[in-house]
């Protein structure tokens, strides 16, 4: 096989790497947050919110690059666990407001002794090796929407 038709090879693709991450990822959070009774989805979403609360369907939308159909029936079941409200903003009615209930606020906590450190063991780096992993894969993300921009 000649040197440059290795580039062909499913385990040579960056995309192959960083999409079988992603699931591996997936796999190691499940029964990490099905003790908190969120999805993955659901969970970067409480985290955006955690970040700062009471923000528009617009705003979450924006940080976590999901569509309103998408990002919808996430927030209708976050509702229905009593994770957080929904409600109009008083200023303009066509924005709805997400806000964490007192559940959504204590989930935080849980998050913190439970989630955090079992990740942290699992991935068996130290802190400084997951801050450079996560810097490159941002460097990576944005050279790509830079290069291909979307909607």
């Amino acid at each position: 096989m000649k040197p440059h038709e290795n580039v062909l090879k499913l385990e040579q693709q960056l995309c192959f790497a960083v999409y079988s991450a992603a699931h591996a990822f997936n796999r190691a959070y499940k029964p990490l947050l099905d003790s908190l009774g969120l999805t993955y989805p659901q969970y970067i979403v409480m985290m955006v919110l955690w970040e700062r609360n009471g923000q528009t369907v617009k705003e979450i939308g924006a940080k976590l690059d999901l569509d309103s159909g998408t990002l919808s029936p996430l927030l209708k079941r976050l509702e229905k666990l009593g994770m957080i409200t929904r409600t109009r903003d008083e200023n303009d009615e066509r924005q709805v407001v997400v806000s964490l209930t007192e559940q959504g606020k204590a989930t935080r906590r849980q998050a913190l002794d439970k989630i955090v450190p079992a990740i942290g063991n699992l991935v068996g780096c130290g802190v400084d090796d997951l801050d450079e992993m996560r810097d490159r894969v941002i460097k990576l993300k944005t050279a790509l929407d830079t290069a291909v921009p979307h909607d």
